[in-house]
């Protein structure tokens, strides 16, 4: 391993036992989206932009917490045997730069190909800025 390839694989064992937990009935939203702004995830690149996917009116930009977790989603695209290039971002840079860039409402999905591990960031106050949360309203109060 490379310098600060074990700070990296440590943010993602980190936030994946974070969703674990959560999974598991242990619910601290706080601490999950915690864990996820200070984690660096692997987000597919395609066509010059992020890879995300639109479902019920929201834009969800698709990241990883590793390579096998991004392997497995590459596998459920077609087939394997091409290469997949991806971004690493930290969490707190997709849901505080991405996300109000795309000029639409836009979360962050995680580890969606992975049974029982995906999470779901939506785009609500207390994730992202609250100029793009969709729950707080042009004044800044809370909807």
């Amino acid at each position: 391993m490379q310098e600060g390839e074990s700070d990296v694989v440590a943010t993602w064992t980190a936030l994946a036992e974070r969703i674990a937990e959560s999974r598991r009935g242990a619910r601290d939203p706080r601490a999950l989206v915690g864990e996820m702004r200070r984690s660096v995830l692997l987000v597919p690149v395609s066509g010059g932009g992020l890879w995300s996917a639109r479902s019920g009116g929201v834009r969800w930009i698709c990241a990883f917490t590793d390579e096998s977790a991004l392997a497995l989603f590459a596998r459920s695209q077609g087939p394997g045997d091409r290469p997949w290039e991806y971004a690493a971002l930290l969490g707190a840079r997709i849901v505080d730069e991405v996300v109000p860039s795309l000029g639409e409402p836009a979360g962050l999905a995680v580890d969606i190909a992975t049974e029982d591990g995906a999470v779901f960031f939506p785009p609500v106050a207390g994730i992202v800025p609250d100029g793009v949360a969709l729950d707080v309203d042009t004044e800044g109060s809370a909807r």
